[in-house]
């Protein structure tokens, strides 16, 4: 069984015992944490498609994580104008275990 869930503005196909790299999500290390935003359930039964979520359907995990991603470098110029800028950036991320998914 496999579910499509959204967080952080993107889509996740999430099967129990899945480890997933999702945007930042708040709460400490160890904690569960419930989705409810379930697109699609998928399963021995049948598809389940949401319109545009399924009715009480959650995604179950438990955070291993909160980390940040490696540094990149932003750099913009302009020839002949002398203007160069550099910037860096590390995104935050969080490690989810999926622990169970429930159809509601």
């Amino acid at each position: 069984m496999y579910a499509i869930v959204e967080t952080g503005g993107k889509q996740y196909r999430a099967e129990q015992g899945d480890v997933l790299e999702v945007e930042k999500l708040e709460g400490a290390v160890g904690a569960t944490i419930t989705l409810d935003k379930v697109l699609l359930i998928a399963g021995e039964a049948g598809t389940t498609i949401g319109t545009p979520t399924v009715a009480k359907a959650t995604v179950t995990g438990e955070i291993l994580a909160q980390d940040r991603h490696a540094k990149i470098i932003v750099f913009k110029k302009k020839r002949r104008k002398n203007y160069r800028r550099t910037n860096g950036h590390r995104q935050s991320f969080t490690k989810l275990k999926i622990t169970a998914i429930s159809e509601g």
